[in-house]
């Protein structure tokens, strides 16, 4: 019987939404306008997502960053100025101290001294580019692979021999269709045998790319630049990264006592890892969750008040109809499930609209700016279409209460 009252519910839905297409399209626009907002919104923090996890990816959550400044800290700039410098020497030191601890959650310190160079090649410059020294068993903490030839390896690392390894975008820009292997780049003043390039990994947020760097062996970048050796950055392995915050604690002792602090004084360094600038980004998603939602809400509130005052309006113009069927034997039940059916259905066609719109809207950003990552999920759709079910039901029960609950006497009486 249920069955029966639900298909007769929407076919009565569909004569009536056919009769009045004007009437339900303009009902339909706050519902559009919701999803539309809902959806794009849910595209925004996902691909902020994904453009941070591929991001991230470049520092590694297994390595911990030794450096004069903490990552997310604006406060007392000068105090972490004024800090001592993160010599190169303390890599030794370090890593001594984590061989004599066979228990220890270290593996391993490699030092990552880096600056902001110009990298030439014939006519061609590229500027800005992020130029690092350091040795071969900077690759095992990196992460990174090649696409063409070899990172450094062990002699060219102790020997200090001029070549490098260049990201993808220092490749494109310097060399274009040309095999950049082999080639000879300038950086500032000194020649470079281009012995690798690596893959693409992307860009930091849209302010850093990994694709823009240059790597050469640490001995090199100690003798040509000089001025930029102190305040090095010193990356750490960890063993587990499951137990970072254990690992984070001993590489604290371990810089103590390495810098020869007393236990009464703060340190005078910080311990950086990726959870720190995944935090950061943690306020980005809740502003646009917040304008999503303030957005999505008032849109769809417009829209309910509309789909209840049409519903209102259809009951009253269909009033003889009710006091007829109710006469015939029809239920309270049978007239309420119609007029929600109705409502319902409004809400769906124009969460389906918002939902095509939102898609269209999604393909465009993708198309003018295909390096935003943005990512349609399924569970979006999903969400857009119970968010539209769930508004046709609340703004349509009012309406079809009252038109249940008519005295079909007065009804069939109704002009």
């Amino acid at each position: 019987m249920i069955w029966f009252e639900l298909l007769e519910g929407f076919r009565i839905a569909a004569q009536q939404i056919a009769a009045n297409r004007t009437r339900s399209i303009l009902t339909t626009l706050g519902v559009v306008i919701g999803i539309v907002a809902v959806t794009l919104m849910g595209t925004a923090i996902r691909g902020v997502d994904i453009g941070f996890d591929r991001s991230m990816a470049g520092f590694g959550d297994d390595v911990l960053y030794v450096e004069q400044f903490p990552w997310t800290s604006s406060d007392d700039f000068w105090q972490f100025r004024n800090r001592p410098d993160i010599k190169l020497s303390f890599v030794d030191r370090l890593n001594q101290l984590i061989e004599d601890n066979p228990s220890s959650s270290l593996e391993l310190a490699v030092a990552a001294p880096a600056s902001v160079q110009t990298v030439t090649y014939g006519k061609r410059e590229i500027s800005n580019v992020y130029t690092t020294g350091t040795t071969y068993q900077y690759a095992y903490l990196s992460g990174t692979d090649c696409d063409k030839g070899r990172f450094i390896n062990e002699a060219e690392s102790r020997g200090g021999r001029n070549v490098c390894v260049v990201g993808r975008d220092v490749a494109d820009g310097l060399f274009g269709a040309e095999d950049p292997m082999d080639k000879v780049i300038r950086v500032r003043d000194q020649e470079y045998q281009v012995i690798g390039v690596f893959a693409k990994q992307g860009s930091f947020l849209g302010i850093f790319s990994w694709d823009a760097q240059v790597v050469i062996p640490l001995n090199s970048y100690t003798k040509y630049f000089k001025s930029n050796q102190e305040n090095a950055s010193i990356r750490v392995k960890v063993k587990d990264k499951t137990r970072i915050a254990e690992a984070k604690e001993e590489l604290r002792g371990d810089f103590r006592r390495i810098r020869g602090l007393l236990a009464e004084q703060e340190d005078n360094f910080a311990i950086n890892e990726q959870k720190l600038l995944r935090a950061s980004i943690e306020p980005v998603k809740m502003g646009l969750a917040i304008a999503g939602l303030f957005i999505t809400g008032l849109a769809l509130f417009v829209g309910a008040i509309g789909i209840m005052n049409i519903t209102f309006v259809s009951a009253k113009e269909r009033t003889r109809e009710i006091g007829t069927r109710k006469a015939l034997g029809a239920r309270r039940r049978t007239i309420l499930i119609q007029f929600l059916i109705e409502a319902v259905s409004i809400c769906l066609i124009g969460g389906a609209v918002g939902l095509v719109l939102a898609f269209g809207l999604f393909a465009l950003v993708g198309a003018v700016f295909p390096n935003f990552p943005m990512q349609f999920s399924p569970i979006l759709i999903v969400t857009a279409l119970f968010i539209s079910m769930v508004t046709g039901i609340i703004s349509g029960f009012a309406p079809a209460w009252q038109a249940a609950r008519l005295n079909p006497v007065e009804a069939l009486r109704y002009e």
